[in-house]
């Protein structure tokens, strides 16, 4: 017998956590970035339709809410010292980061490509390894 409600039809809006892995403290606060454009990824900066979340520092899931169907691709700073942004030294973060799909990360944020997922009929959740250049 199916449990009723455990997966809802692929045109309505679905739940959305994330798991981070590799926390180097429990300080500062967690910067979040949801886009479904390319062209707005990583940072969100003037997409009209991003999440942009700042949440407490957690282990465990983080629940994001609900986002219709679609393709979408996340953005995580550690902020550790709660200013707001990702500070950088010549270029290179001094906070964790991480992109949804966990894309090898080189010289720059990965394209929105190789750390989107896609959003449809299922609850979705995103374990996402930070990495902490400096």
């Amino acid at each position: 017998m199916a449990m009723a409600g455990t997966t809802a039809a692929a045109g309505q809006g679905q739940p959305l956590s994330v798991t981070l892995e590799g926390l180097r403290s429990d300080k500062g606060q967690i910067l979040v970035c949801i886009t479904r454009s390319a062209d707005h990824f990583p940072d969100c900066t003037d997409d009209p339709d991003k999440r942009h979340f700042t949440v407490a520092v957690k282990r465990g899931p983080i629940p994001l809410g609900t986002l219709p169907p679609g393709n979408y691709a996340i953005a995580i700073v550690h902020d550790e010292n709660g200013n707001g942004k990702l500070d950088t030294f010549a270029g290179i973060p001094r906070e964790g980061v991480g992109f949804s799909g966990n894309p090898v990360l080189r010289f720059g944020a990965p394209r929105f490509a190789s750390a989107s997922f896609r959003v449809a009929g299922a609850p979705v959740e995103q374990v996402i390894r930070l990495k902490y250049f400096l």
